[in-house]
């Protein structure tokens, strides 16, 4: 018992649940080593009786916590009184005041967040607390009694930005989309283009990308956009290297060299598209590395120099880190775990001096930080002038390699010898192990959340909205001690109010909408506190079915990505009605579901009324069927080949086609598919219609879809069975296309036309639609 109240304490839970009312306690061991990496002893029962008393006399003996959250109405700067952990009685008399992020010095009455101050008991506080700015800032506390403490103070606002309205637009993995210019994979200059010519031609409102962080260089680099080596800096094997201003000033030999490397990149294009070839990232960033080592010996001129030493300034510490560590993994190899032993410290002596004498690395990739960073903000321009409310998307993985520069650079926020995955549930009965260290929670806190807070900051830089991977690890994840199975994890708990409260600061200050992938299993509650904070969730097609009022089960089962990184996959599992739980009857006269026959037992598919407003809907996504496999069936005769199915052939295929054919009847009812049945093209417009029914703020169309792509670009359970993230988009046939072919392909006009259509319509029934099931 006093183990598990010193576990209650620091966030550790003693059980989960597998599925609803089953409850599957922790192990004792598994306790301990996650308290151990809490820096918490817990191993006896001597050094648990030491343990909570210590944290006794330090909840005792201070006056603030690591870091106090205030919310504050969006309208205003004023916080109202919601604040985050509980504080502690104040004495009386004691004397607060708050050093802003200005750097402006201010008394402050804190009467309504502080018990003993005057104002509120410790549960509610009674009054609004006046006119602190949006930010990160000091707060001083000085007790009758001789104590000082300090904090960081996070004003916060109470919501995130919202879409202006409803929008549509294209979800693509960027390096599968090549064009004519692609040096064998997509690069930012085809972002640029793709949005360009989806705002323009479309009325597309946003183009959402894969993840585009920094990836481990490796022999082979690992694929997998959700396993990167930092979250913080892109990945320059994206850029577009023609499209640097240096590019056009080289001469001489260096002009022939580029020629030269420009007609290799050539042969890596062509190989992709003509489809005896995968997309192969190390061949690509060998290319690109050595043209931008020609491109980088061409002086700046001055303005563009300034500008340089301006990012250098601005991104300070974290960009040196980034860049000491891709120089210091040229040298030693991309682990830092192998480093000679004061390298792997990055504040050592050792690492100092290793810094000073690989400058001109480092220099480089700073360099290369910059170069990524504007054309990062290029493509987000072309998207704003072509109309886009939105603009770019971008996706913020869960986690990072253990080995990469963020686990370097920022050790002491990270959890050693643990992992990050998912509880064994009734569709993964062995958990999952992703791979990836977790945030400590108190480093997190004593930190003022600023490694948080610079991690979204670099995020939403050139961002009109930004998908948050596994939102529900905000709340709590999965923690598996090195070496245990995933079946021997427990979930520690975070600071929701303080992770949503950054998240929403940060928004704010970019004006980007914040997007939820909230599929999987969601603990009751979550689905409603994001709500609360203005935070779109995400809808797939094929799992949105009527469970009944206030359901919070996720809308699929956590699988994983096959290549250990930390990526959710629907698999037929259960779905979160609207939010809220809310369901909104027809309108008279319009078909009803109960007309739809549904195979006994099975929730029906979720009228389009009824889904919730604040949400990214869609059909599929990039761990997901295409549609068009979905539809014919072909993805479960891929994982058949591939041995992936836990039931016989026959049983899969008969379950697969009960569920389309639900969906399509409904479709049929509500006359979405007037083409009729048979026709695979006039289905997945059909789908989308439907998606165009339902109050969604957001609608977005899988860019593979629009084309007739069959196969997924990852495939959850596989690895080297199948081309994970190196696959280009291809046609119906297979064949692979290029965007210039694409953008004149006549099934995706046909399949836009249909999106772009009926604005005012739609508006109107979001408008309707958010109505009582926002919250």
């Amino acid at each position: 018992m006093a183990r598990a109240r010193l576990a209650e304490l620091h966030g550790v839970a003693t059980s989960y649940e597998t599925s609803p009312g089953r409850s599957v306690r922790v192990s004792e061991d598994t306790i301990v080593e996650v308290l151990a990496a809490l820096g918490v002893d817990a191993s006896t029962p001597r050094s648990v009786r030491a343990a909570l008393d210590d944290h006794a006399l330090t909840e005792r003996s201070r006056l603030l916590p690591a870091t106090v959250v205030l919310r504050a109405p969006v309208a205003s700067t004023a916080p109202t009184p919601r604040r985050t952990p509980p504080l502690p009685v104040l004495p009386e008399g004691t004397v607060l005041s708050v050093e802003t992020e200005s750097g402006e010095r201010l008394p402050w009455d804190g009467a309504a967040f502080f018990p003993g101050q005057g104002g509120g008991d410790a549960g509610e506080p009674t009054a609004d607390a006046g006119g602190l700015p949006l930010g990160s800032h000091v707060l001083r506390a000085h007790a009758p009694d001789g104590r000082s403490a300090r904090a960081t103070l996070l004003v916060v606002p109470d919501r995130m930005p919202e879409p202006a309205g409803r929008s549509h637009g294209f979800m693509v993995q960027l390096y599968s989309l090549l064009s004519a210019r692609s040096w064998g994979m997509g690069d930012l200059g085809d972002l640029a283009e793709l949005a360009s010519w989806s705002g323009r031609s479309f009325g597309c409102g946003f183009v959402q990308v894969n993840p585009l962080h920094a990836a481990v260089p490796g022999a082979p680099t690992d694929p997998s956009p959700y396993r990167p080596s930092s979250r913080r800096f892109p990945d320059p094997v994206y850029l577009r290297v023609e499209q640097v201003p240096e590019y056009a000033h080289l001469a001489g030999q260096a002009r022939e060299d580029a020629a030269a490397l420009l007609a290799r990149a050539a042969v890596l294009r062509s190989a992709v598209l003509d489809g005896s070839g995968l997309i192969d990232r190390d061949a690509v960033w060998a290319l690109k590395r050595e043209a931008l080592e020609l491109v980088r010996a061409v002086p700046l001129p001055p303005g563009r120099r300034a500008a340089y030493c301006d990012f250098l300034a601005e991104q300070g510490r974290a960009l040196d880190d980034h860049a000491t560590w891709c120089a210091l993994a040229e040298v030693y190899g991309p682990d830092w775990h192998a480093w000679p032993e004061g390298l792997r410290d990055p504040r050592s002596t050792r690492t100092a001096r290793a810094r000073g004498e690989l400058l001109d690395r480092v220099d480089f990739y700073c360099r290369l930080a910059w170069l990524t960073d504007q054309q990062l903000a290029a493509a987000q321009r072309s998207a704003r002038d072509a109309g886009m409310p939105v603009g770019l998307v971008h996706d913020l993985a869960v986690g990072v390699h253990p080995g990469g520069a963020d686990a370097w650079a920022q050790q002491d926020a990270f959890a050693s010898g643990m992992s990050v995955g998912a509880p064994p549930d009734a569709f993964n009965p062995r958990g999952q192990d992703w791979g990836l260290p977790p945030w400590r929670p108190d480093a997190l806190a004593a930190a003022g959340y600023a490694p948080y807070r610079g991690l979204l900051r670099g995020m939403l830089r050139h961002a009109g909205a930004l998908r948050v991977d596994h939102v529900m690890g905000l709340f709590r994840l999965w923690w598996i001690p090195a070496g245990r199975a995933p079946t021997e994890g427990a979930y520690v708990r975070y600071d929701a109010e303080a992770m949503l409260g950054v998240l929403a600061l940060e928004a704010h200050r970019a004006g980007a909408v914040v997007i939820g992938e909230d599929l999987g299993t969601v603990e009751p509650g979550v689905r409603r506190a994001l709500a609360e904070r203005g935070a779109l969730g995400t809808s797939v097609l094929w799992f949105e079915r009527d469970y009944g009022a206030g359901a919070e089960s996720g809308t699929g089962a956590e699988l994983g990505d096959g290549d250990g990184a930390g990526v959710e996959s629907v698999s037929g599992a259960e779905s979160a009605p609207g939010a809220g739980g809310e369901s909104v009857p027809v309108s008279e006269g319009e078909p009803v579901a109960e007309a739809v026959p549904v195979a006994p037992g099975r929730p029906r598919p979720l009228l389009p009324e009824a889904w919730r407003a604040g949400c990214l809907a869609t059909v599929t996504t990039h761990d997901l069927p295409s549609t068009a496999a979905r539809l014919t069936g072909e993805h479960v005769e891929l994982r058949h080949r591939l041995g992936l199915l836990t039931r016989p052939l026959a049983q899969e295929r008969g379950q697969d086609a009960i569920e389309v054919a639900e969906w399509m009847a409904l479709l049929g009812q509500l006359g979405l598919l007037p083409e009729g049945p048979g026709n695979e093209e006039a289905a997945i417009k059909a789908v989308h219609r439907f998606l165009l029914r339902t109050p969604a703020r957001m609608v977005g169309v899988w860019l593979p879809d629009a084309v007739g792509d069959r196969r997924p670009q990852n495939l959850p359970g596989t690895w080297r069975q199948y081309p994970n993230w190196r696959l280009p988009i291809a046609d119906a046939r297979g064949r692979p296309v290029s965007f210039e072919e694409l953008a004149a392909s006549p099934r995706l006009h046909a399949l836009m036309s249909e999106l772009r259509g009926a604005p005012r319509h739609r508006e109107r029934q979001g408008r309707e639609g958010r109505e009582g099931r926002q919250g």
